[in-house]
């Protein structure tokens, strides 16, 4: 039976590939969200099979005591999805000029985004001490490739992707040195009709613009699919490549 950690599991994205993963019959899937007290019908769909355990992306300092509530002890994982991710919220929107930018929105944009990653893989490490592979994929974006940006704008979800994508790189380098069989890589869902996007709803008629159970499956089978010679790349939606 494998073991997959989920953050980020009940948001537009990240409840889908759930959904996804359970569908193999060998996957626990251990999930990471806000408010798991409001999952107990989902939970009841997939009993003995979806965990989900609470915490809050921007407070890296708990992040192993909700490893510790959420994974039972001797467990050893497989892998790590990381599906949290932030562009507008409460006070917060895509800047379209430089006079938009606060302080506090780009800090907790980063924190989100960017920083959340490593520190969960670090709370991670001692339930990856075994020699199976491992895989490590962040949901990133697009809009963080700093050679693909030509129109500017989005500073604090363009800036924050593009840290996200760093740490991808930096772990990608660090986690062969620390454990057998590992890939660690970004990947980008492509466009998806979720609460993320759905403010942009209008000016995303002329994009391609997928399904959450279709980006879902995308996710899935980039990951299920993941090597050592795919460790430290930056992933389109369809296995491509994009520019850092």
């Amino acid at each position: 039976m494998r073991n997959i950690v989920l953050a980020g599991a009940t948001g537009g994205i990240g409840r889908a590939i759930a959904e996804k993963l359970l569908e193999s019959d060998d996957i626990r899937v251990w999930g990471l969200c806000r408010a798991p007290e409001d999952e107990k019908s989902w939970l009841g769909e997939h009993e003995g099979r979806l965990h989900l355990g609470a915490w809050d992306a921007s407070e890296p300092a708990h992040f192993r005591k909700n490893l510790d509530d959420l994974l039972p002890e001797g467990i050893q994982m497989d892998g790590l999805i990381y599906a949290t991710g932030l562009l507008h919220g409460e006070g917060l929107k895509p800047e379209k000029r430089l006079e938009d930018l606060d302080p506090e929105n780009l800090s907790h944009a980063f924190s989100v985004n960017a920083i959340a990653f490593p520190m969960l893989v670090q709370a991670l490490l001692p339930w990856l001490e075994h020699n199976d592979p491992k895989r490590f994929m962040a949901i990133s974006a697009k809009v963080g490739s700093l050679e693909d940006n030509r129109m500017g704008g989005w500073y604090a979800y363009r800036a924050s992707k593009a840290a996200l994508n760093m740490f991808v790189r930096n772990l990608s380098i660090e986690l062969p040195r620390r454990m057998k069989k590992v890939c660690c890589v970004a990947v980008h869902p492509g466009t998806t009709l979720t609460a993320l996007s759905e403010p942009f709803k209008q000016s995303l008629e002329q994009l391609n613009v997928h399904k959450p159970a279709d980006t879902a499956g995308n996710m899935v089978t980039i990951f299920d699919n993941l090597t050592e010679k795919d460790n430290g790349r930056f992933v389109d939606w369809d296995g491509g490549d994009l520019p850092w």
